[in-house]
């Protein structure tokens, strides 16, 4: 594994592969590429490029036998899976207007992938298109893909854009190669299997076209040793620019492949660089020092922290959220919560600052303040409560409201364990059936959701509040949601797999990694607790939003919104994950995703609007949502018909 290790991130994006040419020896290739270049994989042709259908003679091929590269036993299964990527002939134009080159590539092409497939390789890399017109080039695609077991294609697409960022772009004669995979990949209806491998160039459009591409099927990038420069000592190194979006590239698990010719002057063995080959070896093999410089690159990466480490097989990953008040939680998920510890120190931030505001100096001795958890788990903020109490030296009697029967025996345990009995009274009772014996002066909640209000904050809120002095303090004070259109093509094709509308209409928490954010967060919901005795106000709620595209994003595809929340604990005391305000360190949350079931193409500079509803029915909360420019899309989960909260 030439490129480095990085803990415990086994991506994909440390495999390293390289073009080559035509080679009737793939044993020799691989020896040559893996052994003496150190390469992970090649992307070799699998066909004669010569090769025409239409100038073989139905009997010239003898026993029928295609022009391959090598017989299939001349490797074992698992190096062609292994280390074969397969190249399709370069020369086939499915939508060329010469008849005959078109029947011949339509023709190679069937050939080729089914070779491919004989030979169990992972993926094969498809050409570029010719021009902007690609529909039966993607209409025999998608025959394929159709019949297609696990295989992967991928889609050969220059990384082009014309716009003022990109200084050697003609805008004249270049088109967005965006618009051509999009196009392409409407065409074969966002086939699960379709995948992009980008051609890296020698220029390089803009941060935010570049960020469009994160949320695509990207699978691999090409550099062309073309896109190198030279650096002081000979050796090829490539722009900022070019070290950026390679670096993200290691970072959403997209592989990369050395192509073309060596360009670089050999540099001198007993170099200081970073290079630890000979120059046999650059003899041996003319793109090892590209190599090197790529596995210098990932080996310059920052270590993966430990959250994210810990984050990483949820990446992408759909889970439904929680029914905190249908269902009783399992150890497992407490557990989980509990290793928060940032969490709850902002808990216990917000509690002390409470409880020196409630009682100054000179009363602290004399004066007991009573604070009540509802929904107290196993006591992660019962243990916040009274380290609080501790650490401003005020004195506190403690309610611990908890409906799930299992965490109350644990409770109980901890009650003991810790010598609480004198503090702490444990009420085995859902917060809004309960009589409470006496008003408090603070109540503590942790019923928070990805989305703020999606776990029914609101509503347990609302029926605790009658035990709330006047005057007393609610923690949290408020917290308001968010949303942001997102370009995911992962997750919608996770949710389409499932073939139904349902799945469309439900909101999921996900880890969300592989997507493009194309707009700044905007507020959507805002509850705020305690709620004054005269504010009536239902906990529905009904927001229209305007996102604007940047113009120089490029034209973008929008998969669904990806929400957040933030909340205010106590005063300036704040928690969340809205992405410009989050809370560092903290993992009880992941993002909330909000699918769309047919996605909307989005041009640069235009308005994005959208309606999104919290409805509230006797026995259920549920949302609504819809996009209605630049077109209208239908109202997802109308009346709760596919996801929905039980009160």
């Amino acid at each position: 594994m030439p490129l480095g290790d990085r803990g415990s991130d086994k991506s994909e994006a440390r495999f390293c592969g390289v073009e080559t040419d035509f080679n009737d020896d793939m044993p020799q290739v691989l020896s040559f590429n893996l052994s003496t270049g150190g390469f992970d994989f090649v992307v070799a042709p699998l066909m004669d490029p010569s090769y025409r259908p239409s100038l073989v003679q139905n009997n010239s091929l003898g026993s029928g036998a295609l022009p391959f590269a090598a017989s299939d036993l001349v490797l074992s299964p698992s190096q062609w899976s292994s280390h074969v990527v397969g190249k399709i002939s370069s020369w086939i134009d499915l939508d060329s207007d010469d008849e005959t080159l078109r029947i011949d590539s339509e023709t190679t092409l069937k050939q080729e992938i089914s070779w491919a497939s004989h030979l169990s390789l992972q993926a094969c890399l498809l050409p570029a298109p010719k021009g902007t017109s690609c529909s039966n080039y993607a209409r025999c695609v998608n025959q394929i893909l159709h019949g297609l077991s696990n295989m992967q294609l991928w889609l050969r697409i220059p990384l082009v854009k014309p716009d003022d960022d990109s200084v050697d772009a003609k805008p004249a004669t270049l088109v967005d190669s965006w618009e051509i995979w999009n196009s392409f990949r409407l065409l074969c209806e966002h086939h699960g299997q379709l995948s992009v491998a980008l051609d890296i160039l020698s220029t390089m459009p803009s941060a935010n076209s570049l960020g469009r591409w994160f949320g695509e099927s990207v699978r691999a990038a090409i550099i062309n040793t073309d896109s190198f420069l030279t650096n002081g000592r000979g050796y090829p190194c490539l722009s900022k620019r070019h070290q950026i979006f390679i670096n993200r590239c290691f970072n959403h698990s997209i592989q990369i492949i050395i192509s073309g010719n060596s360009g670089h002057p050999k540099a001198s063995a007993d170099s200081n660089d970073f290079h630890n080959y000979s120059v046999a070896d650059l003899q041996r093999h003319p793109l090892r020092q590209y190599l090197e410089y790529v596995g210098h690159l990932y080996q310059k990466l920052d270590p993966l922290p430990d959250q994210e480490r810990f984050e990483l097989g949820y990446r992408d990953f759909l889970q439904s959220p929680l029914q905190p008040l249908m269902d009783n939680l399992e150890a497992q998920t407490y557990e989980t919560f509990e290793k928060d510890a940032m969490k709850y120190l902002q808990y216990q931030r917000a509690i002390s600052k409470a409880l020196l505001d409630m009682i100054p100096d000179e009363e602290a001795s004399v004066k007991t303040i009573v604070l009540m958890v509802v929904g107290a788990g196993r006591g992660p903020l019962v243990r916040a409560s009274l380290q609080a109490s501790e650490e401003t030296g005020r004195k506190l009697k403690v309610y611990a409201v908890e409906k799930n029967p299992n965490a109350v025996v644990t409770l109980h345990a901890l009650v003991r364990l810790e010598g609480w009995e004198d503090t702490v009274t444990i009420v085995s009772s859902d917060m809004r059936h309960w009589n409470a014996p006496e008003k408090a002066d603070i109540l503590v909640s942790e019923l928070l959701g990805s989305f703020g209000d999606n776990e029914l904050s609101p509503e347990c809120l609302d029926g605790a509040q009658r035990f709330l002095k006047p005057d007393g303090i609610s923690i949290p004070s408020s917290y308001t949601s968010f949303i942001q259109p997102v370009t995911a093509s992962k997750l919608y094709n996770d949710v389409k797999a499932h073939k139904d509308v349902a799945h469309f209409e439900t909101a999921y928490v996900v880890k969300i990694h592989n997507a493009a954010r194309l707009a700044p967060c905007q507020s959507v919901f805002t509850f705020t607790h305690p709620k004054p005795v005269v504010d009536r106000e239902s906990n529905q709620r009904y927001k229209k939003l305007h996102f604007m595209i940047p113009n120089d994003t490029g034209s973008a595809m929008v998969h669904g919104f990806a929400g957040y929340f933030d909340a205010t604990l106590y005063k300036d005391v704040h928690l969340g994950i809205e992405p410009s305000t989050a809370t560092p360190n903290m993992f009880s949350w992941f993002a909330i995703f909000f699918p769309l079931r047919t996605p909307i193409c989005v041009k640069p500079g235009s308005k994005l609007e959208v309606d999104f509803w919290r409805c509230c029915g006797t026995t259920k909360v549920w949302y609504e949502w819809c996009v209605t420019s630049p077109s209208p899309s239908p109202i997802h989960n109308i009346n709760g018909r596919s996801y929905w909260v039980g009160l």
